[in-house]
């Protein structure tokens, strides 16, 4: 059963384009991580639920979600039909992609040599683009104070992994190698803020294609449109608070 978590909002979403009972419950908001699972799936063409978890209200605290995502973070799964055939539920967006990827034998390739390459990519999102991204826009778009170090660090370390990005495109049709993957799916949703990130897109040509490559695929334009007519800007204080104040360090 679902969570009980407020303002359900059921999503279609399989690939006859029916309403039909979904399989998979995606307690996510439409952020860039929350994204990278809702692309995923439509790419997979499975039945899904998306169940809004407003990270501005403070949702992502309640214990029932907190139950399948001890990090109080977005996006997490349940799926019924696990591996053994019972519920499994995962949080991290990158362990929900392999997750799926394993489970219908998408987007990550079989043969050691080439799914390292993709896992490699993946891990690359995960650790750099992901965090650093993410930092370099709060501090040009949130930060009460816009302090220039933290302005100019961040945003220089969001050119250099542009850059990196941008390189490895030179080669490489794709970010994993030869084929689409998980890395292509779990990167772009972290791009497509490159304003807010101090980036002038235009100065990574190659990237500049396979950004554009990805965004015409009808599963990423649906992908990305999950949820999005709920989420506002960060305005007032007490969503600010609850984003980046003391209610994220709160013991739980």
């Amino acid at each position: 059963m679902p969570l009980a978590l407020p303002c359900r909002v059921r999503a279609l979403w399989d690939e006859t384009g029916g309403y039909g009972v979904p399989t998979i419950e995606v307690y996510s908001w439409p952020t860039p991580n929350g994204h990278k699972v809702h692309v995923m799936l439509e790419e997979c063409g499975l039945k899904y639920e998306a169940i809004p978890v407003n990270i501005g209200a403070g949702e992502q605290f309640r214990p029932d979600f907190l139950a399948i995502s001890p990090n109080n973070k977005i996006p997490a799964i349940v799926d019924p039909e696990g591996p053994d055939g019972r519920p499994i539920s995962l949080f991290e967006s990158g362990a929900i992609l392999v997750y799926l990827a394993a489970k219908t034998g998408r987007f990550l390739p079989a043969g050691d040599r080439e799914k390292f390459e993709v896992l490699q990519w993946l891990m690359f999102q995960m650790g750099g683009v992901g965090p650093m991204l993410g930092q370099a826009h709060h501090f040009r778009m949130y930060a009460p104070e816009k302090v220039p170090y933290a302005i100019d660090r961040y945003s220089n370390e969001a050119r250099r992994l542009y850059a990196v990005i941008d390189k490895r495109l030179e080669r490489s049709e794709w970010l994993g190698g030869a084929e689409y993957s998980i890395a292509d799916i779990a990167t772009f949703p972290w791009l497509r803020s490159w304003q807010n990130q101090g980036v002038v897109l235009e100065e990574y040509p190659h990237l500049e294609r396979w950004f554009d490559t990805v965004a015409a695929r009808p599963a990423v334009q649906r992908g990305v449109k999950v949820l999005a007519d709920l989420r506002k800007p960060v305005t007032d204080d007490k969503a600010r608070e609850i984003l980046f104040g003391a209610t994220q360090y709160a013991r739980r």
